[in-house]
């Protein structure tokens, strides 16, 4: 395959097929919060109907505050293990999604920096300089790429561990509130 053209048209292939792939990725991360959200809703809605039934059954007003109490507490907890849940799967789909791109995008570099090779190769005489100036850019746009996936890299980090720590100040505040009630 050294015809330019079947070349071009090979990555484009590829990279349709490597676009699908992730997203494919994504719905799968997407479907898995949407299963945690049903699940989630279906429990609160039960709960929800059976705290009611019970306060409605409440004989005077110290049996009604024991039972708002007493929900407080399984609320929290089930809040915290809601977000680590949540942060869970945002993390694991996070992380295949970046190694399906990482990969994608090495291999695409690759087959791109070959495509500019056999140009090199097959280029008229007197175009060695465009060709080389075309090669400086290309390693510059490489390097840039580079930096902003590391970028990204330790942005996604410092989100993550913004929202596992404000997830955990969450639940330990609802857990302190629901032990002062």
């Amino acid at each position: 395959m050294n015809n330019p053209a079947e070349q071009f048209i090979a990555t484009n292939k590829a990279n349709l097929e490597t676009l699908n792939g992730l997203a494919t990725q994504a719905f799968a991360g997407v479907e898995k919060l949407v299963e945690l959200n049903m699940a989630a809703s279906k429990a609160i809605l039960g709960e929800t109907s059976s705290h009611l039934q019970a306060v409605l059954g409440a004989r005077d007003a110290q049996e009604l505050l024991a039972l708002q109490s007493g929900m407080a507490k399984p609320l929290a907890e089930k809040f915290a293990a809601y977000g680590q849940q949540v942060q869970s799967i945002m993390a694991a789909s996070g992380a295949e999604l970046t190694k399906s791109i990482e990969t994608k995008s090495a291999e695409a570099q690759k087959a791109f920096a070959d495509v500019m090779d056999n140009l090199a190769r097959n280029a008229p005489a007197g175009t060695e300089s465009a060709i080389a100036a075309f090669k400086s850019v290309l390693s510059a746009s490489q390097d840039a790429v580079e930096s902003a996936q590391t970028s990204a890299k330790k942005a996604v980090a410092v989100a993550q561990s913004n929202f596992t720590a404000a997830a955990t100040q969450a639940a330990d505040a609802v857990k302190k509130a629901a032990k002062a009630a």
